[in-house]
């Protein structure tokens, strides 16, 4: 008796143990799925935004006046918000506009919509650049940054930064590069030309800020050989 009833209760505990992976495995299913559809929301309405904006901004450009403009918007964003929403505010069709002109290729649109949100987008009206632009749209998706996060990236300046870097690691590399050409620096070295094929090979082929190549020691060891 003691016995069956003990493999009573272990069969309870397999069936309980099955049915929390049941569970567990649907729910997973039904999150990705859903995060699925949430993004191809995101994309669609995202690109539906710059459709929009392209073509008010088409209708404008073909009238040819500032003053058009100032009247159609308030008069179609409240036709447009009455029948669709609060999408469709003023507010929001003018950043429709301003979207479309900032960034007028769709083929850039299509590929950062299906990662970036729109209220990403609006964060890059600020910028100046198309470089700084394309810059903060990859590190949002890289970092996988929100836009509270974006916005502070942008705050801090981190494209200016970065810039700065890159420019700062260019001039050291060129600076080297013309020391070991000096003839000076050979004969004070003690060392021929030839013997600076591969340290000038190197400088030529890869980046010190990012490379972990020790040229002070390829130095060393061709100064030994020579020696």
């Amino acid at each position: 008796m003691a016995e069956k009833n003990k493999n009573t209760g272990s069969s309870e505990d397999q069936m309980l143990i099955s049915n929390k992976k049941l569970f567990a495995d649907v729910s997973h299913l039904i999150e990705q799925s859903r995060q699925q559809v949430a993004m191809q929301a995101n994309s669609t309405l995202t690109i539906l935004f710059w459709q929009v904006g392209k073509r008010i901004n088409d209708d404008i450009l073909q009238n040819q006046r500032a003053e058009y403009g100032k009247q159609i918007l308030p008069t179609l964003s409240a036709k447009l918000e009455n029948l669709y929403g609060r999408n469709f505010t003023e507010k929001n069709i003018r950043r429709m506009v301003r979207f479309s002109e900032q960034f007028p290729d769709i083929e850039i649109v299509v590929p950062l919509s299906r990662q970036l949100t729109w209220s990403h987008f609006i964060e890059f009206f600020s910028l100046k650049s198309n470089n700084a632009k394309q810059f903060y749209a990859q590190l949002a998706i890289n970092n996988m940054l929100g836009v509270r996060e974006l916005r502070k990236q942008i705050a801090n300046k981190a494209f200016e930064r970065t810039a700065i870097a890159n420019i700062q690691a260019a001039q050291n590399e060129n600076m080297l590069i013309n020391t070991f050409k000096d003839p000076n620096v050979l004969d004070f070295l003690g060392l021929t030309s030839g013997y600076l094929k591969k340290i000038l090979k190197q400088l030529s082929s890869v980046s010190l800020k990012n490379s972990s190549w020790n040229w002070e020691k390829d130095l060393l060891l061709l100064n030994a050989r020579k020696g």
